[in-house]
């Protein structure tokens, strides 16, 4: 299957929505998802982050500034090979579309940002997040942002889940639950669909995959997002976030 995401459009989509302008009062999404992560911690420890799916970086870059390590995994070789070179000093530019055939041209550079991180707490690489290495273990937390609705097989994506992280860490998904059979097939969906003469949310779905391993430590948040399309069209979604606390047994 080819990978939609090795486009220059789609590249071009995913600098503006991570590195951008933000609009109609509502704040960057990877940046807040990543606040979001890092308060939610409190006082357990904060020595390895995992962000799934992790675009052009943004979150990745932004979970750095307050864990140890964090490392930022994407299936496209564009977006990962966008943010090593952000993460390399790198000024990158991107295009924004106006309207019709107009197009303007901006850049973006982490010195735009002011992150002061330093680069060995940060790495990317590009993998698929329902085929991770045995290195990718005992994490403290694991984010994974607008992923779940496009992976292949989310059951078992989320049964791996539980061996990649450290009891008492943290899984936080957040996503709008935008189900498309583009990218995972409607026998593999979790939710969405009524079952037994009930509705099956992805919720309930989560639910039956992770509650052996975790608990639900919050009530579902809503964090919205905007993307740009044209200078004069935007869509605004509202992603649900959920948090999840690795069981010791």
């Amino acid at each position: 299957m080819n990978n939609i995401y090795e486009t220059d459009e789609l590249l071009n989509q995913y600098m503006a929505f991570h590195f951008g302008a933000d609009y109609f009062d509502v704040p960057n999404f990877p940046a807040r998802c990543a606040e979001l992560c890092i308060e939610l911690m409190g006082a357990r420890p904060r020595r390895k982050a995992l962000d799934l799916g992790c675009a052009v970086g943004r979150s990745t870059f932004e979970l750095a500034k307050s864990f140890e390590t964090a490392v930022g995994i994407d299936l496209s070789s564009k977006f990962v090979d966008a943010a090593a070179r952000l993460q390399a000093g790198e000024t990158l530019p991107y295009l924004v579309h106006e309207q019709g055939e107009l197009v303007k041209t901006l850049q973006f550079s982490l010195a735009d940002l002011a992150l002061n991180i330093d680069n060995s707490q940060v790495s990317f690489e590009v993998g698929d997040a329902c085929n991770l290495g045995e290195q990718h273990r005992h994490y403290d937390l694991i984010f994974a942002g607008n992923l779940i609705d496009r992976v292949n097989d989310p059951a078992a994506f989320l049964r791996d889940l539980p061996a990649r992280l450290v009891p008492g860490g943290l899984l936080v998904i957040c996503s709008p639950y935008t189900l498309l059979t583009d990218y995972t097939p409607r026998q593999n969906w979790i939710g969405g669909f009524v079952a037994d003469s009930k509705p099956r949310t992805v919720l309930d779905g989560m639910h039956a995959v992770l509650d052996p391993h975790f608990d639900l430590v919050t009530q579902p948040r809503n964090v919205p997002f905007v993307i740009r399309e044209t200078s004069r069209k935007f869509q605004h979604s509202l992603a649900e976030m959920t948090v999840w606390e690795r069981r010791s047994a």
